[in-house]
């Protein structure tokens, strides 16, 4: 489970894979086509999908999740297609994978080990790569006596009492130890992160989240040209990004590119990823970034907004960004999103279309923050004055005697501790009051 593997070579590939698909009362098949997501997932992780099947069940088989009729199917399926390997859309047990890689004599992933081994190789920063390989090392804990064919063997020999232990008591135990490593390293970075969080306080932070290939890196490539990497394929992103985004009244605020959601995404990965998302849970401002254009985008939604709550995020406020509508069929679908998202803007971070009216909104947001102050700096004061004029909104100034400066000013809510504490400004309206314990 470690990484010194290349970093662009994937499991399953090359390999020839079937897909399959069950649906449950709880959890139904959403669309025409219930196995477009895990398809694309395949394919992402470089597997070629060969074959697929797909069941509806009331309940699952214990001890191979689809029905013994299924199973037969699969297993003559992958003798015909001469597959590697049977890629399940559902989280399977460790003994529904040994049942059913008994039978149909191909390696089984279910969808969490496929998504993880997709971010082992996406991982591309130490953070990222520390994070992954929790996630994975957590997964495959409760697995190890299926994926070990040494587990009787017991050593024994000079210094050891009875009968030793055996291999897989062993294994578990290098593994439970390097989980801690993991995680104290983690802890760390989690530290440091959030103090590099915490040094932007005095900015206005807005961070991009949304369904995994929503187009978050294109829109933020066309509101700060930051020229960061952008494919047409799933989670392209997994280290968060922070550029500069100026706006048209001249504001400047910190935008965040942060990695896709999905669907039913591995608790251990949101675990892990815990530090690289500080930047969506300390932002002042989301934009939750939808494909516009995708049938499913209504259940998209609700998926991203299931991860925001696990991450405390969900009260924060956000402007939903309905993106691709370039690439709408039906300029319709686009009405029916709206209908239930009133607020929601459209978008297209392709040609540049609604970018103008979405950048109105942030910058009204921010209005709405901005606390009227009016001010008395000395004119030698410069450091003072050149963060007042980068920060705030001067609305007018006028020199007084004495080379003293009276300003009326629009500042952000979570400065105005700033302009408290600065030596020799005076605050004539506004929030003069001292700084307490409750904000040092």
């Amino acid at each position: 489970m470690g990484f010194d593997a290349p970093r662009d070579q994937l499991s399953v590939k090359a390999e020839r894979a079937i897909i399959i698909g069950v649906a449950l009362p709880d959890r139904p098949f959403l669309s025409k086509d219930p196995l477009d997501e895990i398809r694309g997932l395949a394919e992402t992780a470089g597997a070629q999908v060969v074959g697929e099947l797909s069941q509806r069940r009331q309940e699952i088989n214990p001890g191979l999740y689809i029905g013994k009729g299924k199973v037969e199917e699969l297993q003559l399926l992958c003798q015909q297609e001469d597959a590697d390997v049977v890629i399940f859309d559902n989280d399977l047990t460790p003994a529904q994978i040994r049942n059913l890689e008994q039978v149909t004599k191909c390696k089984v992933l279910d969808r969490s080990e496929l998504i993880l081994d997709i971010f082992a190789t996406r991982a591309r920063t130490s953070e990222s790569r520390l994070q992954v390989e929790l996630a994975q090392l957590e997964y495959a804990l409760p697995r190890l006596r299926q994926m070990w064919s040494h587990l009787s063997r017991v050593k024994a020999g000079i210094g050891m009492r009875g009968p030793g232990e055996t291999q897989l008591e062993e294994d578990r135990r290098l593994v439970e130890s390097r989980i801690r490593d993991l995680k104290q390293r983690l802890a760390e970075v989690q530290a440091r992160k959030r103090r590099e969080v915490e040094t932007r306080k005095g900015e206005f932070t807005v961070s991009l989240v949304g369904y995994t290939n929503a187009g978050k890196s294109s829109l933020m490539n066309r509101l700060t040209g930051a020229g960061v990497l952008a494919k047409d394929q799933l989670f392209s992103t997994l280290d968060t990004r922070t550029r500069k985004w100026k706006l048209p009244d001249g504001k400047k605020v910190l935008l965040s590119d942060t990695v896709g959601f999905i669907r039913n995404l591995p608790h251990h990965l949101v675990a892990s990823f815990r530090a690289t998302l500080e930047e969506t849970s300390q932002a002042r401002l989301l934009l939750h970034v939808v494909d516009g254009s995708d049938p499913l985008a209504q259940d998209r939604i609700e998926s991203v907004q299931k991860v925001l709550e696990e991450l405390n995020c969900d009260t924060k406020p956000t402007i939903l960004v309905l993106n691709k509508i370039d690439n709408l069929a039906e300029p319709a679908d686009l009405e029916i999103l709206k209908n239930k998202h009133p607020r929601a803007i459209g978008v297209s971070a392709h040609t540049g279309a609604g970018i103008a009216e979405l950048e109105e909104e942030v910058m009204a947001l921010i209005s709405n923050e901005m606390v009227p102050m009016v001010l008395r700096v000395s004119s030698a004061n410069g450091r003072f004055l050149a963060w007042l004029s980068a920060h705030a909104e001067i609305i007018n100034q006028k020199i007084e005697e004495n080379d003293m400066i009276l300003l009326r000013v629009l500042l952000p809510e979570t400065l105005l501790q700033h302009a408290i504490r600065e030596p020799g400004v005076e605050i004539l309206e506004g929030r003069p009051q001292a700084p307490t314990a409750a904000n040092e």
